[in-house]
């Protein structure tokens, strides 16, 4: 922990000074210190652009990971990531109809989080009626998250299929891509609150995670209150995974990689993996999102990067678990 930490400061560091305007270091510790520089520039680059942006890809790779890492413990399925019960899609789906309407940058964001935490609640409402019990079961509740998923997908589909080809359209697919390009102080004050709250009461409840696999009188004979324990885990990653869609577009893989690496490191304790999944996944995203901006003179969408990076490492982590080969 203490060695991600120091890779944490010395990758922001790095990141503050790289890009397309690039300000030494020097300049940053002075600015950040308020003696102030004589480059033209640096102080509103610092603060207004990049300070923000390295927040928030820090918080939303932490609050993914972490999410990702609870679904993982709660469905009993090492393939779970953050967008089991739809949220993504659902996320995806409000911002598209956003961007369709017209709506300005902050209305896109809430009717994105609006639609993504309105998936859960009718994946729920599907289970729910279908079982004919107040608590569907895990197995329900994911097939009703595959459901929705497919639904929002489809009608994320058809609102590019409507849209202005020439305007609209590319808005659209290139916010879908993931991308923090668009992060201001504003939306960063505005959309972190939910990821941060979320991200800590999963926190909290990481001494409780082992016991999820259980049934409801083994939970219950460990002082576990099982369905409670259920519904704030659910909750809390569903708003995390809104929150950062609706500020970020999608961004996958890291709330199914990190967490194994965290595994792989630490062993399969929540109590352990839990905190290391949020110091790997803010330090994944800060570097994958420097690469992003730093790599081309134009931005490449960072959801291009997790795919292109997390596929061969998952494939490695496998091959030394000895899930491929064997």
């Amino acid at each position: 922990m203490t060695v991600t930490a120091v890779l944490i400061v010395f990758s922001a560091a790095a990141a503050l000074c790289m890009g397309q305007f690039r300000i030494p270091l020097d300049k940053v510790i002075a600015e950040l210190t308020g003696r102030g520089s004589d480059m033209a520039n640096a102080h509103t680059v610092l603060f207004q652009i990049r300070i923000p942006r390295i927040l928030l890809s820090m918080l939303a790779g932490a609050g993914l990971a972490v999410s990702g890492a609870a679904f993982q413990s709660l469905f009993s399925n090492p393939m779970a990531t953050p967008d089991t019960l739809g949220t993504a899609n659902g996320a995806s789906f409000g911002a598209a109809l956003g961007i369709l309407l017209g709506f300005g940058a902050f209305r896109v964001q809430l009717t994105a989080l609006v639609f993504g935490i309105s998936a859960v609640m009718l994946v729920f409402a599907v289970t729910r009626s279908a079982s004919g019990q107040s608590s569907p079961s895990m197995i329900m509740v994911i097939l009703g998250g595959m459901v929705i998923s497919s639904l929002f997908s489809a009608l994320t589909t058809l609102i590019k299929f409507v849209a202005d080809p020439q305007d609209v359209l590319p808005v659209i697919t290139f916010w879908l891509m993931g991308s923090f390009s668009s992060t201001t102080q504003k939306s960063f004050l505005y959309g972190s609150p939910l990821i941060i709250a979320g991200t800590a009461v999963i926190c909290l409840l990481r001494y409780r995670l082992n016991a999820l696999s259980l049934s409801e009188d083994e939970a219950r004979s460990l002082g576990v209150n099982l369905p409670l324990v259920r519904g704030l885990v659910i909750a809390s990653a569903s708003a995390v995974t809104a929150s950062v869609v609706a500020m970020c577009g999608v961004i996958g893989w890291v709330g199914l990689l990190v967490p194994h690496i965290a595994r792989m490191v630490l062993g399969n304790d929540n109590s352990r993996v839990v905190p290391a999944s949020v110091t790997f996944g803010a330090l994944f995203m800060l570097v994958v999102d420097t690469i992003a901006r730093c790599a081309a003179s134009s931005e490449i969408p960072v959801s291009v990067l997790t795919a292109v990076i997390g596929a061969p490492v998952f494939i490695l982590l496998l091959r030394r678990s000895g899930g491929i080969g064997r």
